[in-house]
């Protein structure tokens, strides 16, 4: 499974709404509709390969701050 997002490529944070109740949700939550830039990705690998999970580093317009968020909290930003 190859990566969603690319280096470089504009963002806009999404919290996943499903997820349970923690710290990481109450953080990303400031987050929330923020457009960014994603500046590196990084994967783990489970299952012998089977499975992939990226997280992505996104400096953020607003403050200009880098925060780490997973692939299921991002959506490509159209403007």
């Amino acid at each position: 499974m190859a990566n969603k997002y690319e280096i470089g490529q504009k963002v806009v944070i999404v919290p996943v709404k499903n997820r349970h109740a923690s710290s990481r949700g109450v953080d990303i939550q400031l987050y929330a509709g923020e457009v960014g830039k994603v500046t590196d990705f990084y994967w783990i690998s489970l299952d012998r390969g089977t499975k992939v999970f990226y997280t992505y580093t996104v400096r953020i317009k607003t403050g200009n701050k880098e925060i780490v968020v997973h692939e299921d909290e991002l959506e490509t930003c159209t403007v």
